[in-house]
């Protein structure tokens, strides 16, 4: 890898006799490591090496073409750098489990599903200004299937308009990319001094903008995955400033070897095994909350033919079901309420589960019901799937099985549910979404 010269000579200053162990660290391969779902027990990674600030994480020993796993498909794990699961810490230390959240850079999701599965009792609204990176988020979070998720496509001014509403914010900022030279030679190449102070310019707007949305006292977190104190100390520093916060510190542990300059922390990949990333979090100076009015208009909510569907989920009593002409979703009901405002306010392309889709008269059980945690697979007639099986399913061929039933059937790969069938006797139409499905030969 060809570094900059110019962030050789800023990096150098930067770090100072640490900088050549860094330079040596982004020209050896990166490490592989996964973030476990509590969906199932996965015993083949008990003997893996822990992430130590992530009770989830895994390190591998090597990268296996995860394509090829029916459990990824089905959101058993997920993909994500090791540095970025330090959120866990954040969660724990700072962050109750029934805190309504905002992930406002949420692209691709692996932050989002983290909090979503902290959030055991909260709500969390993931948004991603870009539309295409915004449906890439919305599957993840299905895929993960926890259930108290609004997956949101708004610009951050419009998100700022939910005054006082959110209990801690995440903005994980667009940026310079440092820390991914490694694994993005694009971030290399498109570096320079100019683009990082753009990049850091970028965030103190964005972080403007956003700003009301957060409730006075309440958590900021902000990260990057690059190293320059422009995008990172600097603006932390901005944001108590001008913004109104005090900075927080979290308790780590001397084992993680973290680096810190008192304005957050740092993760390099010489110093751990991980990309580079920053996070520092911050609380909102007290005042005066003005709570947003939360209206009900649900119509639909309680009509019987939405009763039976609620019997398709767990605990079905805690669930408010809603539709429109084209879905039904379930919420809980302690934030129903919450989330039909806020889905009154933003564009909203995934909220809570969706149970049902309409397909041409009928309702039938939505694919995203079928990874949810809180499907009640008892209520659905099942077939399981070996492994080339469960793969031409997800690569949309057309499966059979022998004896199987007729009609809507949830297939199962190791009893983890992947998707839907609908067996017609002699053959069977595969209803996984033609946007998932696996493009690469198998």
């Amino acid at each position: 890898m060809q570094l900059p010269e110019e962030f050789i000579s800023r990096m150098s200053l930067q770090l100072g006799d640490e900088w050549p162990e860094l330079q040596q660290a982004l020209s050896e391969e990166q490490p592989v490591s996964i973030r476990l779902n509590d969906k199932t027990p996965l015993p083949e990674f008990d003997d893996a090496e822990r992430v130590p600030w992530c009770d989830a994480g895994r390190y591998l020993n090597a990268r296996p073409r995860f394509t090829l796993d029916p459990l990824l498909h089905a959101g058993c794990y997920y993909v994500q750098e090791a540095g970025s699961m330090f959120l866990q810490q954040v969660c724990e230390q700072l962050i109750p489990t029934d805190s309504i959240v905002l992930d406002l850079c949420a692209a691709p999701g692996g932050k989002s599903t983290l909090l979503a599965q902290h959030l055991s009792n909260g709500l969390l609204v993931a948004n991603e200004v870009m539309r295409q990176r915004a449906q890439i988020l919305a599957e993840n979070v299905a895929k993960w299937g926890s259930g108290n998720v609004l997956v949101t496509s708004n610009r951050p001014a419009e998100v700022g308009q939910l005054r006082h509403l959110f209990d801690a914010l995440l903005v994980d900022a667009p940026c310079s990319g440092e820390g991914m030279f490694r694994k993005d030679a694009g971030a290399v190449s498109e570096w320079s001094v100019a683009n990082a102070q753009m990049c850091a310019e970028r965030q103190r707007a964005i972080m403007n903008d956003v700003w009301d949305a957060l409730r006075p006292g309440g958590l900021l977190i902000y990260s990057t995955c690059t190293f320059n104190p422009e995008e990172n100390e600097q603006n932390v520093h901005w944001i108590c400033e001008h913004l109104g916060a005090d900075l927080l510190t979290l308790q780590v542990s001397d084992a993680w070897n973290l680096y810190t300059t008192g304005t957050g922390y740092h993760f390099y990949p010489h110093r751990q095994r991980s990309e580079g990333f920053y996070i520092a979090c911050m609380r909102k100076h007290e005042g005066e909350r003005q709570t947003m009015r939360l209206k009900s208009s649900r119509g639909t909510s309680q009509r019987d033919s939405l009763h039976e569907m609620r019997q398709w989920l767990n605990q079905p009593d805690e669930w408010l079901l809603t539709s429109d002409a084209q879905y039904v979703h379930a919420v809980r009901r302690v934030h129903t309420d919450m989330a039909e405002a806020i889905g009154q306010r933003l564009y909203c392309l995934l909220r809570g589960i969706r149970v049902a889709e309409m397909r041409g008269r009928n309702w039938i059980p939505a694919h995203q019901l079928a990874l949810s945690k809180h499907i009640r697979q008892s209520a659905f007639r099942q077939v399981n799937a070996d492994l080339p099986t469960a793969l031409s399913y997800l690569h949309g061929e057309a499966v059979h099985f022998t004896d199987a039933p007729t009609g809507q059937l949830l297939v199962c790969y190791q009893n983890v549910p992947v998707g839907w069938i609908k067996n017609i006797g002699n053959r069977s139409n595969n209803l996984y979404p033609d946007q998932w499905r696996i493009r690469m030969n198998v």
